[in-house]
């Protein structure tokens, strides 16, 4: 990113104008559908995807479904594209590449785009963020696209929170999965291990070797939280195993403690019991001032 560029873009609102070129939806310019307005149509081949796109794998029977779409209602969201470095009369998709796609299986002729002005930095940076926001994503890539934003554009977790709806604490949980094992990893990515078993083994001894007892026995993440912890092997999946303590906590309810304390500057711990919908918080404080505080924030 140029060193203008980084001048009149501050860190996290950059981040949201990055967004609001990008969003969905546009009020002024609006069709009745809700929809937007494209800029232009262009012919299709015309339009080139981004040579850099961090995702390369479109899930054919996801692209069909799109293109059967497309085929009855045409493209609704235009794609957002930029003129392409080098090839007058020619453009590079920034965001909607999948739409793109689709629209080539249902033999359309031309697309409807926006044209907006991406350097190279901010169309890597808005394809990360593009990807992130795709539900079919496995907590592994969705983490690994929270890392990229973080490592190559200094986007902290609480602005990535902010601009993109999620809680800080979801985000660092995530991230926390990059620690464990590649192979572990790849179990994620395959499916058969869920993210709430991959987060209980990343303070395990050998995560590894818990993964593969955890899909060979099918294992829930209970019964694997309580493996990480060294549990014996009494309570592998079959046996009755023991109640566990309230005081067993999985890692959601830690870094949500360790969030909730940091906020107040102030201890706080939360004792939720397995498969129960109640619960109760503990803050403690230290001083009559900080009691003044806790009141406050809860009569406001």
């Amino acid at each position: 990113m140029s060193d203008k560029r980084t001048k009149t873009r501050g860190l996290g609102r950059g981040l949201s104008a990055l967004m609001a070129d990008v969003t969905p939806t546009e009020p002024q310019n609006q069709q009745g559908d809700g929809s937007r307005r494209p800029d232009m149509m262009v012919p299709i081949e015309k339009i080139h995807p981004n040579p850099d796109q961090p995702r390369r794998t479109f899930t054919p029977d996801q692209l069909e479904e799109l293109s059967a779409s497309i085929k009855e209602k045409g493209i609704i969201q235009p794609l957002i594209v930029r003129n392409r470095p080098d090839h007058d009369g020619e453009y590079e998709i920034v965001a909607g590449e999948r739409r793109w796609r689709a629209a080539q299986m249902a033999q359309l002729h031309s697309i409807p785009v926006l044209v907006r002005e991406f350097d190279d930095t901010e169309v890597l940076e808005i394809a990360i963020i593009e990807n992130i926001q795709r539900a079919d994503l496995n907590a592994v890539e969705e983490a690994a696209g929270y890392r990229q934003l973080m490592d190559k554009f200094g986007h902290t977790q609480e602005k990535l929170s902010e601009v993109l709806g999620k809680s800080r604490s979801y985000i660092a949980n995530l991230v926390r999965l990059l620690s464990l094992p590649d192979e572990v990893q790849e179990f994620v990515r395959e499916g058969k291990l869920s993210a709430g078993h991959a987060r209980a083994m990343i303070t395990a001894t050998d995560p590894v070797a818990l993964a593969r007892r955890v899909i060979q026995g099918n294992l829930s993440v209970r019964e694997t939280e309580r493996l990480a912890k060294g549990a014996p092997e009494s309570e592998q999946k079959g046996s009755k195993a023991p109640k566990p303590s309230r005081q067993e906590k999985d890692a959601d309810t830690r870094a949500l403690e360790g969030d909730l304390s940091a906020n107040l500057g102030m201890k706080v711990a939360i004792d939720h019991e397995s498969g129960q919908e109640s619960g109760k918080v503990t803050i403690s404080y230290n001083n009559l001032d900080q009691l003044d505080e806790v009141c406050r924030l809860l009569s406001s």
